[in-house]
């Protein structure tokens, strides 16, 4: 698996990924990619002996051992002896120090704010959230989400390093009118953000991006999409958007707003959208379309759920209204998949129960629709992280800076 990061956007402090060694790398440089391929294998996998190591990662027995002695004498990772031995000697288990080292990972979502402490490894360590409330900007939410994290670290180990902070941002929030808003991470917010967790000199860095970007990194690290190189996450919530990623690496575009796929205009004579356009994808495959469709109030409370559970006991309106929005849903996937040809299409979000409920019209639509090169190798895939997804995502996009080079994390926490 390629390293899973393109640089999003940094409020402060060094770059999250320094820049590859070149073609005539010096053996430092060499050593420094080997120790962060190693650390990465055991973030990724898990505890791993050094004889797997070495074979996974095409290294020598002795050069292995020196670089996982010099992860340990870091602090970064812990070795011993495995729990079954077999006859010879026992090779040691490489095992990635998760309590001891963590990254911050936050959310800003439609309705809630989250904080977690995620350690090496992936181990969620600690979870915290509130309520959102309606009409609180994201700007406005960062003082509560800061509050969050910092009683959080009352509870860390003196020890403990801390190598970076991310926060997914949703794309869209609700006004108390009810209203939707698209917005984003933007400089505003980054400054926020900057300035209720480190001035950007002393400070930790802190890496602000777009929550279904960071959703698919999750996904494509250890979700539905482990492994997979091209693929395309969708995301539904109050909006619908994308995370997409190209040979192993999220493309974020200019400012890091491409993945609107929400706004992709699928029927000219549909609904206006709060975008100020008509008949965006969203309009026809959103929340707020399911429950208009089952003939539900579009403010009620796990509305989606419902309708989903009376589709499920067979209830006609919701029923028609879940083929109604899977249609679509296949509809504008085929669109995609022509455009990105990805070997993956992950749903998330509310998306992710639309399409368990509605899988044979979503690929039945993609079979008509779609170029055969692009749809026979496509696979559809259910997210498996869940609504931790944007919090393990934001995790990866801390540790990137560790992982590309794990002596130097002095820069990073």
């Amino acid at each position: 698996m390629r390293p899973p990061l393109s640089a999003l956007h940094r409020t402060g402090g060094t770059p999250a990924v320094p820049a590859p060694p070149t073609s005539g790398a010096s053996q430092e440089e060499i050593r420094r990619q080997n120790l962060g391929a190693l650390l990465r294998h055991v973030h990724v996998h898990g505890p791993t002996s050094r004889a797997e190591l070495t074979a996974r990662l095409g290294l020598n027995r002795s050069t292995i051992g020196a670089l996982a002695a010099d992860l340990a004498a870091a602090g970064l990772v812990t070795e011993g002896a495995p729990v079954t031995t077999r006859r010879g000697r026992p090779s040691l288990v490489v095992t990635p120090r998760s309590s001891r080292v963590y990254a911050q990972a936050l959310s800003i979502e439609p309705d809630k704010l989250r904080a977690a402490r995620i350690g090496l490894g992936g181990r969620v360590l600690d979870l915290r959230d509130t309520p959102r409330p309606a009409g609180t900007s994201a700007v406005d939410a960062v003082g509560t989400l800061a509050a969050l994290a910092h009683e959080m670290d009352r509870d860390v180990a003196a020890d403990s390093i801390r190598v970076g902070i991310a926060v997914a941002v949703t794309d869209t929030t609700r006004d108390r009118d009810g209203r939707v808003r698209i917005g984003g991470p933007d400089e505003r917010l980054r400054a926020a953000i900057g300035a209720a967790f480190g001035d950007g000199r002393t400070g930790p860095t802190v890496l602000a991006g777009d929550l279904a970007d960071i959703a698919a990194l999750a996904e494509h690290v250890r979700g539905a999409a482990a492994d997979v190189d091209d693929l395309i996450y969708l995301h539904g919530s109050s909006g619908v958007s994308a995370g997409i990623i190209i040979e192993g690496r999220l493309v974020v575009g200019h400012g890091g707003r491409s993945g609107k796929v929400g706004h992709m205009v699928v029927n000219p004579d549909g609904l206006p959208c709060e975008c100020g356009s008509r008949g965006c994808w969203e309009t026809e495959i959103g929340e707020a379309a399911l429950l208009r469709h089952a003939g539900r109030d579009p403010g009620t409370p796990d509305g989606v759920s419902e309708v989903l559970r009376a589709a499920a006991d067979g209830e006609p309106a919701a029923t028609a209204a879940v083929e109604r929005v899977a249609d679509w849903l296949g509809f504008g996937v085929a669109n995609l998949v022509n455009v990105v040809n990805p070997d993956a299409v992950v749903f998330g979000g509310s998306l992710r129960e639309v399409y368990l409920a509605g899988a044979d019209v979503v690929r039945r639509r993609l079979d008509e629709l779609a170029l055969p090169a692009s749809r026979e190798h496509v696979q559809l895939l259910p997210a498996a992280l869940g609504p931790d997804a944007a919090l393990i995502g934001a995790a990866e996009l801390a540790f990137a800076h560790l992982l590309a080079d794990p002596l130097h994390i002095g820069t990073a926490a």
